[in-house]
């Protein structure tokens, strides 16, 4: 499994969502992406993404403005 990086910061709502989706569609069942923004929506996108998108989202966290996200890729696509 493994883990892709995004660095979102300075970003504005919901551009850091679209990317992590983009790189979510070419990555493995099971791998990670972290991406660091620091629009405080992207709390609430990102939760929203997940629960919609099927994608787990196994992290979260927020030191001085910048908000950290880790998301796991679903285990398969339901079509």
């Amino acid at each position: 499994m493994g883990e892709t990086f995004i660095d979102a910061q300075f970003m504005k709502s919901p551009m850091p969502v679209l990317r992590a989706a983009r790189a979510l569609r070419s990555m493995a069942a099971g791998d990670r992406v972290r991406v660091l923004a620091t629009d405080p929506e992207a709390v609430s996108d990102f939760r929203d993404f997940c629960k919609t998108s099927g994608h787990a989202l196994v992290a979260t966290s927020e030191a001085r403005g910048v908000y950290s996200f880790t998301i796991r890729r679903k285990a398969e696509d339901l079509k």
